[in-house]
């Protein structure tokens, strides 16, 4: 990936992922990256600031969700642990009929992310400061969300007890992983949290002069298929010491 123009690794990784060649979109991705990047020199926000590699490993990764059918379905997005934004502001940025609310435990990250939702014109986003047990258990936002995405680091057993709660039966769950997870050690969490797991989706290469690329994730599909029960999520801190 040696001496790859950003801007046109972008271009082309959104044309072959998205079907999209739209200037505005690509622009408002690089100036969010531009954000970021400043940003980061004053506060931890990522550890991948090489312009290409940012690309590759947040914008890229991010978007491999935009043409599957579920997320074409889905009206509101939660992001549970957003972090910088990923994947909720790349998807945002190309889906602006869709609602998407993104959450993160430090509240130093939802004021950057709320400071650059404003200066791109990103009406289709909200920020939250809360934590993920809190907020499954808030009537504002339990079950009321088609679909949840998670690039947070956690097993899928902890990030379902965080994530299931918010959606609604017949919404979807989807968790960014790395190859290196035995999900099947999930399985009992997720019947107990009203879901199944109903498909992987492997990324071992991107299509024509992309295939040089190594993207980081795996795309995990959890579709909800009852209610949570009501005890879960469980108490702030207790789904990471006591996994399901």
């Amino acid at each position: 990936m040696a001496n790859r123009d950003p801007e046109m690794l972008l271009r082309e990784g959104l044309s072959r992922l998205c079907g999209t060649d739209d200037p505005a979109v690509s622009e408002k991705m690089l100036l969010f990256m531009d954000k970021v990047l400043e940003k980061n020199q004053y506060m931890n926000l990522t550890a991948i600031t090489d312009p290409e590699d940012f690309v590759v490993r947040h914008f890229l990764d991010s978007v491999l969700l935009y043409d599957t059918p579920v997320f074409r379905e889905a009206e509101t997005v939660v992001d549970v642990g957003t972090g910088a934004g990923f994947p909720g502001i790349p998807l945002a940025i190309l889906c602006p009929d869709k609602q998407f609310l993104l959450m993160d435990s430090l509240n130093k990250r939802i004021l950057f992310l709320e400071e650059a939702c404003r200066e791109l014109g990103l009406d289709n986003v909200r920020c939250l400061h809360s934590r993920a047990e809190d907020m499954g258990q808030d009537e504002e936002y339990r079950e009321r969300f088609d679909m949840c995405v998670s690039r947070a680091v956690a097993k899928l057993s902890v990030l379902s007890e965080y994530c299931l709660p918010l959606v609604r039966p017949g919404g979807c769950f989807v968790a960014y992983k790395s190859g290196m997870e035995n999900l099947s050690e999930a399985k009992r969490a997720l019947k107990l949290l009203g879901g199944e797991l109903t498909g992987i989706r492997n990324f071992p290469r991107l299509p024509g002069n992309l295939s040089f690329i190594q993207l980081d994730h795996r795309l995990v599909f959890i579709r909800k298929r009852d209610i949570t029960p009501r005890k879960y999520p469980r108490k702030a801190g207790t789904p990471a010491k006591e996994p399901l």
